[in-house]
């Protein structure tokens, strides 16, 4: 199908890749614009839309988080303890409580 967003076929399934059944909650408007792109062809049904989507984002995340590391490298690192403390401070961070322990 071109201009599909499929995931690719084989004989009804993913070769190798367990699936699990999960409900999802969708705005109205969300759930509309999939079921219209299906009724276009652009998709199977609306679970290989989501399929499709869920992947994308994984890829996105996959891609900024090593552009990050990237970035760190060139600039000296991820920050130090100091650093932190000191940004954190500046964007109004709240300090994470130590628990304390009791003695035994």
């Amino acid at each position: 199908m071109r201009g599909s967003v499929d995931p690719p076929k084989g004989d009804g399934m993913v070769i190798g890749m367990a699936t699990t059944k999960v409900t999802i909650t969708l705005d109205n408007e969300q759930l509309a614009a999939v079921r219209k792109l299906v009724s276009q062809g652009k998709s199977s049904n609306v679970s290989s839309f989501i399929q499709h989507a869920v992947a994308v984002s994984l890829s996105d995340v996959a891609g900024w988080g090593a552009m990050l590391g990237l970035a760190l490298k060139g600039t000296g690192g991820p920050l130090t303890a100091k650093e932190r403390v000191w940004a954190d401070s500046v964007l109004g961070v709240a300090q994470p409580q130590r628990r304390k322990r009791s003695a035994a």
